[in-house]
């Protein structure tokens, strides 16, 4: 008997449905065809022992299962389910297969039949939706993440002996419903820390303010224990919260990777990425046999950030200028070529000098002689020319550490300021759809809208001269100067913003771009 379920198979970010179709007939023998891999041949293993650990028979004639389209490859466990009520239901023991039409069914079985968790729930529930289905099946642990998609019957089942009694009608299982727009709105300023934290570095919160109100590039550079990687985690309180669509980007890449908790639905949050610098090219781009998307792609619509910069492999931070100005990761392979969305903030840190020292104002730099250029030149000029705010952080004195009379400005209100000036630039590119904030601007539009009187042409051209700056840093200024103008909600850019925004070269200045 020929019995047709429905499963699906997630690509980059996208799911494609998969036909599954099983016939037992005469003859002896498994065989699994359609181009599965490892993981998939295995499962007919793990479905002969789920099957008859739950009192149902494995049928000993000759059992064929065929994953179509046949010229795609099928990987992952997730098809353990769909193919074990298949042969159930070609086997005669699920008595109406038919009801197995109207349903996409999704899930790793362990031995004893209980239903396992698995990855990409959400790309799999929109493409569902998607080719009309009544329904789709997921592990217990997926149904919520599955269930933010409206207009579809989401089901949660946590054994396969509950799934053979909903086919059979002997049980019913609720779908199961998620109020969307709650789950987003709950937590979104939910933050363990806040801006008030920091004692002093009023000019380090300043540059960090000016980053977020124009999603700006930067780079922290200063010795240890100055506060760099304190300030770079408090970036994402005073980001713009997430729009619904931008969490429903964000949560898919997540599923896809299988970073979401268990029971979890909604990423509400703007994520922030923290890879070790011993992380490979191909985990930080994503890719791989079975291309997974990286750490630039889990960081889409939040903050990536490199701590100890010089410490990354030099190829792995190359291959990062590419994502860094397309917003967009293609991999290729022989036979499929895949996106993966890139929209992130680089947040990097590095110290001056291997001791950590140079240009102390208390100690002293112990390194030998020609050892600090050479440990600042394993950061590459282009690379530090797409990163649009050099910052040097210097070490918090103690009557600052000390004082309890001086309140530091919260993540909130640094976070109202930023808001204003986003508004400001939601406005001036309403025109331009995919560009949302200043540093999103081409070289176009940077000659169009970051406009500057002949007091602020004749500093930036003395500026450019002295400090030696490519043309792609001659756009950074301007961007990061219309950024400052928006957060004084200035129609103008004034030669005092352009001053900033120049400050803001600090590497470039030094020498330290090599």
């Amino acid at each position: 008997m020929l019995v047709k379920t429905f499963g699906s198979s997630v690509y980059g970010v996208e799911a494609i449905t998969i036909t599954i179709e099983v016939n037992v007939s005469m003859g002896q023998g498994y065989a699994i065809v359609g181009m599965p891999d490892i993981a998939v041949r295995e499962s007919i293993q793990r479905t002969e022992s789920a099957i008859k650990s739950n009192g149902y028979y494995m049928p000993r004639t000759k059992v064929v299962v065929n994953l179509a389209p046949a010229d795609i490859r099928k990987s992952g466990s997730a098809f353990d389910l769909p193919i074990a009520i298949a042969v159930l239901a070609a086997s005669e023991q699920i008595s109406r297969p038919e009801r197995l039409n109207d349903f996409v069914i999704m899930g790793e079985l362990s031995l004893d039949g209980s239903i396992q968790a698995i990855k990409g729930a959400l790309p799999i529930a929109i493409q569902t939706r998607k080719e009309g289905f009544f329904g789709l099946i997921v592990p217990k642990e997926n149904e919520r993440e599955a269930g933010m998609v409206s207009n579809l019957n989401v089901y949660g089942v946590s054994h396969i002996t509950e799934l053979v009694a909903f086919f059979e009608n002997e049980s019913c299982i609720e779908p199961v419903e998620v109020n969307t727009r709650e789950e987003f709105f709950h937590d979104q300023y939910d933050f363990d820390i806040d801006f008030s934290d920091v004692k002093g570095q009023e000019n380090i919160k300043r540059a960090l303010e000016i980053a977020a109100a124009g999603a700006h590039n930067a780079i922290l550079i200063g010795p240890p224990g100055a506060g760099k990687t304190m300030l770079a985690k408090r970036l994402p309180t005073i980001l713009p919260p997430l729009s619904l669509q931008e969490a429903l980007e964000t949560t898919k890449i997540h599923s896809v990777a299988g970073k979401l908790l268990a029971g979890s639905s909604l990423i509400s949050k703007r994520p922030f990425r923290y890879p070790h610098h011993t992380i490979s090219d191909i985990a930080l781009v994503g890719g791989g046999s079975n291309p997974q998307p990286g750490e630039i792609s889990l960081a889409h619509n939040g903050v990536l950030f490199l701590d100890e910069l010089p410490e990354f492999k030099r190829s792995v931070l190359e291959v990062m200028r590419q994502p860094m100005e397309e917003r967009m990761i293609n991999i290729s392979r022989a036979k499929m070529s895949l996106e993966f969305p890139s929209n992130f903030m680089l947040i990097a840190s590095m110290n001056p000098c291997p001791c950590g020292y140079f240009n102390h104002p208390e100690k002293e730099c112990t390194c030998l002689p020609g050892t600090v250029p050479k440990y600042l030149n394993k950061v590459s000029g282009p690379l530090l020319d797409r990163i649009d705010l050099h910052v040097e952080v210097t070490p918090v004195p103690y009557a600052d550490l000390s004082n309890t009379l001086h309140k530091s400005e919260n993540s909130e209100t640094i976070r109202s300021r930023v808001l204003k000036a986003r508004e400001i630039q939601a406005s001036r590119f309403k025109e331009h759809p995919g560009i949302y904030a200043n540093a999103q601007m081409s070289s176009k539009l940077v000659r169009e809208i970051c406009t500057i009187s002949s007091v602020g042409e004749n500093l930036l051209k003395r500026s450019m001269e002295k400090l030696n700056l490519s043309a792609r840093a001659y756009d950074r200024i301007l961007k990061v100067s219309r950024t400052i103008a928006d957060l004084e909600n200035s129609l103008e850019i004034k030669p005092e913003h352009l001053a900033e925004a120049i400050n803001y070269r600090n590497l470039d200045r030094e020498g330290w771009a090599g």
